[in-house]
């Protein structure tokens, strides 16, 4: 069984059912893949694949890597991650694995992970939430403000800022994990996987695209 895939998000469009109803859907490109490397629990400790996907020019990558790919008989990949699995020894290096082989069980929800867009600094009212200060007379300068942030409410610290304490910074580009998100369409001769609702990151951004472990 394929764990999963990695790919690129297309970006979103619509789609009308039959009803006349419009739903938002995303587009991805889902593999092929090269399996680099095959981890086996007698010699790693593990059973795991390492896929790679999207070729990358051998002047950006090292020596290492160069010969990490050479291996599998393939040239240097832009992404590589590892998928746990059960049983490795199904394939070897060099094989490509694609989204046919992938949905062959016929998967109808996945989990899609990606960077979220980045943010850059933001204030509290846009990174978390707050309601900000009153329009009204007497305020200050300070609507968007965060407000006090060393209060002795919390018992046993005293007038200290406490860990954890919501406040501006850098917001976005973390990973993040969109969960049982269901599959509308698979185009396996362009490699394309149509999937309800949004899918972290921006266009052209990498993804990797698992089975979902709450549904199917």
């Amino acid at each position: 069984m394929i764990p999963g895939l990695l790919g690129t998000k297309v970006g979103m469009t619509n789609v009308i059912t039959e009803e006349g109803a419009m739903l938002p859907v995303t587009v991805l490109k889902a593999g092929p893949c090269v399996v680099l490397q095959v981890k086996t629990k007698k010699i790693d400790g593990y059973d795991a694949l390492q896929l790679g996907f999207g070729d990358q020019k051998p002047h950006r990558v090292t020596m290492p890597l160069i010969g990490h790919a050479a291996k599998a008989k393939t040239g240097p990949k832009r992404f590589i991650k590892e998928f746990r699995v059960s049983d490795a020894a199904e394939l070897a290096a060099g094989d490509v694995i694609n989204l046919e082989s992938f949905n062959s069980d016929e998967v109808n929800y996945i989990d899609v992970s990606g960077i979220t867009k980045g943010k850059g600094f933001a204030g509290v009212m846009k990174r978390h939430g707050f309601g900000g200060k009153e329009s009204s007379h007497g305020v200050e300068r300070k609507h968007r403000s965060a407000g006090g942030i060393g209060g002795s409410a919390d018992a046993g610290t005293g007038r200290a800022v406490k860990k954890g304490k919501r406040m501006a910074g850098h917001m976005g580009h973390v990973r993040c994990t969109a969960q049982s998100m269901k599959v509308f369409k698979v185009d396996t001769e362009n490699d394309l996987l149509i999937v309800m609702g949004s899918v972290p990151g921006p266009a052209g951004s990498l993804v990797e695209i698992r089975r979902a472990r709450k549904k199917n």
